[in-house]
């Protein structure tokens, strides 16, 4: 029996019913509506005929939005004349990318190892500092994602953790710039990572950090916070990572993360906005003086992909793109508005316990309780089945046409960089009907 055409395309999923051998089976005729089959801008369509905008950039990592045309003939364009290389040959693309990075990081941030990840960008970092330092120990903090791998997830602080214990040897948590419900100042929890460098006795190869926290709330320190870090783990022979990967290429309105608090980091990780998603690619930077090192000694390191020529090709096209459309200042000015429209949401709905962030990197924090913090999700809920009215919220917002990410019990809000003022205004009143669940949702 032949099946009847789609009504909404071939990439449609639809069951019909079908003759069998024993019998006939019959299935409602249904599409699934999570099967995204178009996007275009900052909107994406599902296979029902749905369109939501995309408030969160799918992972917060399509930050040159779906229609980046200069990105998409890059990859197509290298595909055809060089589809792939081994690592120990290269390509211009690949010198060309080396060449954009080290222009836009700050500092003498110069020579970059090429991964596929930000998972292998951090397990780089990770190698590069214990190699460089002759030193095994890592201080991380606990609300931190860095990646999935056994090293990466050793340093993460989240429970996704939890089920990898116990890691990888000589990983150490401290606290967290956490200002809301938290015990501690975020510039006393600076104090405590001084002592923890000073107890460790010169065993701590580096500290890493994401400048602003991503997928554990959008956590943004105090604009001394970082500079003062670096300084106590130099005091300490320990080396400064900043994990730029969720936060870099324009979401914070600069093109890192660091840049807000005007802070060189001795290692860099970056991947996401690098391709702005259209490739997967991550990267690992690091200064003059520690790119020296590995003249002379081995850097015992590599992947079958690692550099591979489409996605460093995919890389250069984005950086032309982000510099050629402004899209870092575009997000600096467009992130102010946004930042105003989240605070008013803020006032309207007493569950928002707190709104924080710094362009277009931005998070609502939601409390049962107007008058102090109770979460509706815990941290437990992460590695746990089930949903939560944190979950309720986004899927009322995209109810009435627009994705926002949550995690825990912080709605993402990181839309692609050429976002409109239109476009953000449209988002913010399906926030706003997500919203009435969780106030409907508060303790009396």
């Amino acid at each position: 029996m032949s099946e009847p055409e789609s009504p909404i395309g071939a990439n449609a999923v639809e069951r019909t019913d079908k003759e069998h051998v024993f019998g006939t089976w019959s299935y409602q005729s249904e599409v699934d509506p999570t099967q995204v089959v178009e996007a275009d801008g900052v909107r994406f369509t599902t296979a029902d005929g749905t369109e939501y905008i995309d408030f969160s950039s799918q992972l917060m990592c399509s930050n040159l939005g779906h229609s980046a045309d200069r990105v998409a003939d890059a990859v197509a364009e290298q595909v055809r004349d060089v589809p792939f290389v081994a690592p120990s040959y290269t390509t211009d693309a690949r010198a060309k990318l080396g060449e954009q990075l080290a222009e836009i990081t700050p500092g003498d941030l110069s020579k970059t190892f090429f991964s596929t990840s930000g998972t292998e960008a951090v397990e780089a970092a990770l190698k590069i500092a214990r190699l460089y330092t002759g030193k095994q120990k890592v201080i991380s903090r606990y609300r931190s994602y860095h990646g999935a791998t056994h090293g990466s997830i050793s340093v993460t602080g989240d429970p996704r953790r939890l089920a990898s214990e116990p890691g990888v040897p000589g990983t150490i948590k401290a606290p967290d710039p956490y200002a809301y419900g938290s015990t501690l100042d975020p510039m006393e929890s600076l104090e405590y990572i001084d002592e923890m460098l000073m107890l460790e006795d010169d065993t701590v190869a580096a500290v890493l950090v994401e400048p602003i926290v991503g997928s554990n709330g959008i956590l943004v320190p105090p604009d001394e916070y970082l500079p003062r870090l670096k300084e106590i783990a130099h005091d300490h022979g320990a080396l400064l990572i900043c994990d730029e990967v969720m936060s870099g290429f324009g979401r914070t309105g600069e093109w890192f993360g660091c840049d807000v608090f005007g802070v060189t980091p001795d290692i860099m990780t970056m991947a996401k906005g690098l391709t702005g998603a259209y490739q997967p690619l991550g990267a690992t930077i690091v200064t003059s003086e520690i790119a020296d090192h590995f003249e002379d000694e081995l850097f015992c390191h590599g992947h079958t992909y690692a550099g591979h020529p489409v996605a460093v090709a995919a890389g250069t096209a984005a950086v032309e793109t982000y510099r050629e459309e402004n899209l870092i200042e575009h997000a600096s000015e467009v992130g102010d508005y946004l930042g105003e429209r989240i605070e008013e949401l803020g006032e309207r709905h007493p569950s928002v316990g707190e709104t924080r962030g710094v362009g277009l990197f931005r998070g609502i924090e939601l409390t049962k309780r107007a008058d102090e913090r109770v979460p509706f999700g815990e941290r437990k809920d992460k590695i746990s089945t089930g949903t939560t009215v944190v979950d309720e919220v986004s899927a009322t917002a995209a109810d009435h046409g627009t994705y926002v990410a949550n995690m825990i019990n912080t709605l993402i809000v990181a839309p692609p960089l050429p976002i409109t003022e239109r476009e953000v205004d449209e988002a913010i009143d399906a926030l706003d009907a997500g919203l009435d669940v969780s106030d409907d949702a508060m303790d009396d």
